[in-house]
């Protein structure tokens, strides 16, 4: 069944970039899951190679995750032998959240085949519209890259 006409919609820049957001996603996502990884976990890993060792509420702030989110994607990971949750040296009450070295490899395989799929995302424009593009998108997502 072919989609409705709605070229009011399909003419706002919010629904492409939802639309290829989605794609985006998906792509990354499907390359993920073949090195055995969900989308959340590469963020919360990566995110404990960027900070660790991490207190584990201050991982949850940092990549916006709910608390009982992260204690369950952090509990899929220590259990994959991916992360420790040990006490925090400077404060004995928290846990402190670091990488293991097979989590180090794994998070390197997965970084790569996310780049892979970001290429193939971005294969139809020249390198530099791929740059124009970047420094567009970062503009308008109001981050600072």
């Amino acid at each position: 069944m072919a989609e409705a006409p709605l070229p009011a919609i399909r003419s706002l820049p919010s629904w492409l970039l939802g639309r290829a957001a989605a794609r985006g996603r998906a792509l990354v996502a499907e390359a993920l899951a073949a090195e055995g990884m969900k989308m959340w976990h590469h963020v919360v890993l990566s995110a404990v190679r960027d900070l660790a060792p991490v207190a584990q509420a201050d991982l949850g702030r940092g990549v916006r995750l709910d608390p009982k989110d992260l204690v369950g994607i952090l509990n899929d990971l220590q259990s994959a032998g991916l992360v420790l949750r040990e006490p925090d040296p400077t404060d004995r009450r928290k846990n402190a959240v670091s990488l293991t070295d097979e989590g180090e490899r794994l998070l390197k395989r997965c970084e790569k085949v996310a780049r892979e799929a970001n290429e193939q995302l971005l294969a139809p424009l020249s390198a530099a519209e791929r740059a124009q593009f970047m420094s567009l998108l970062i503009r308008i997502s109001g981050t600072q890259g």
